[in-house]
């Protein structure tokens, strides 16, 4: 416990201060697009910070490069904005030394799935207790309108003038695929449900991903309407409760079943199918959550939002701790200024 010299005030005592939405937002004018969809993932975690009851002092963003990186600017506490797609890497590092802090990575389609994608799949596999948000536009915004790796295939841009022919990566299924402990997908037209995700996020110990669905009305807008919009939300999309069937549609008339390892959509008002036909949903079941999160490009069927994937593991960073504690007790502490001066050579045995 450390003590503030000036007031006597502990970071236990300031961690009971009450907090509000607006102690998390910063001095800075918000440079984004009028109407980006960064605005509402702003304002939703500026209002779970209070909830975290996390001294602000404790808390850091870290950011690489993009729209979404402009995001440690807007947030009243510690911020780090790095370099192109090491986000993670910087991260990673912050919380091996100081394992106390909360870090958050804010992070696009572009920068963290494109030349930081080696960074993001070896972040999930070690399971640093950090959180990542990863803002996914399925275009590059901040460079005025290129493909990025979750452009759908055909899609126009100024570098695909033809239309892309690269398949896009699902972000969902590559942080399952990486051993992600914690995988959760939110839209940023429903600040409800981005909100309750957000704080889960927060709770869990290892590293969280939560791709978040964010429309940039610039370069690709309405990229995510189907999903968003009230006319079709309710038929295009299927929201994941753990211990709950999969029931979606505007009267909540249809479900999802599994035909041996696929999911399929079945009636639930026409007498042949009731709630107990359907598929419950599970998070800590990890060959259900790429199931689901293997839906995300079958257009027969709706698209999951809600936490994929949420079990235990060890942390990286305790796990270091266990090493570290372990060398200086066989070998003592050690000297960095007798390792620099013990001389030229060394005999390998």
């Amino acid at each position: 416990m450390s003590t503030l010299i000036n007031d006597v005030i502990t970071h236990d005592t300031v961690a009971a201060v009450k907090y509000t939405t607006k102690d998390f937002s910063s001095d800075q004018d918000v440079r984004w697009c009028p109407g980006c969809g960064d605005y509402s993932i702003l304002a939703q975690v500026q209002r779970v910070m209070p909830e975290l009851n996390i001294p602000k002092e404790k808390i850091v963003f870290v950011s690489g490069i993009g729209c979404s990186s402009r995001f440690p600017y807007y947030m009243s506490t510690y911020g780090f904005h790095g370099i192109h797609g090491r986000a993670t890497a910087i991260a990673t590092g912050l919380k091996i030394a100081r394992p106390d802090l909360s870090v958050w990575v804010a992070t696009g389609d572009g920068d963290g799935l494109s030349i930081g994608g080696n960074h993001m799949i070896h972040t999930l596999r070690r399971n640093v207790d950090l959180n990542i948000l990863l803002f996914n536009n399925q275009i590059y915004g901040l460079t005025k309108g290129q493909y990025s790796p979750t452009s759908e295939f055909g899609k126009v841009t100024k570098s695909t003038p033809y239309g892309s022919v690269d398949m896009p990566f699902n972000p969902a299924s590559l942080a399952l695929g990486s051993a992600g402990t914690f995988v959760a997908r939110s839209m940023d037209r429903d600040p409800k449900h981005m909100q309750t995700i957000i704080k889960r996020a927060a709770e869990h110990k290892g590293t969280s991903f939560v791709e978040v669905y964010q429309n940039c009305n610039v370069f690709n807008d309405g990229a995510f309407f189907q999903f968003t919009e009230k006319e079709t939300k309710s038929d295009s999309v299927v929201f994941l409760e753990h211990g709950k069937p999969l029931v979606f549609g505007k009267e909540n008339d249809k479900g999802i079943k599994l035909d041996g390892f696929s999911p399929v959509v079945v009636s639930l008002k026409d007498g042949s199918h009731s709630a107990n036909d359907l598929l419950v949903h599970n998070e800590k079941d990890s060959t259900l959550a790429f199931i689901l999160a293997n839906m995300t490009y079958n257009l027969e069927l709706p698209r999951p939002f809600g936490i994929f994937l949420a079990i235990d593991r060890p942390r990286y960073e305790d796990e270091i701790s266990k090493q570290v504690d372990s060398a200086v007790s066989k070998r003592g502490r050690g000297s960095l200024e007798k390792l620099l001066n013990s001389g030229d050579t060394w005999v390998i045995q």
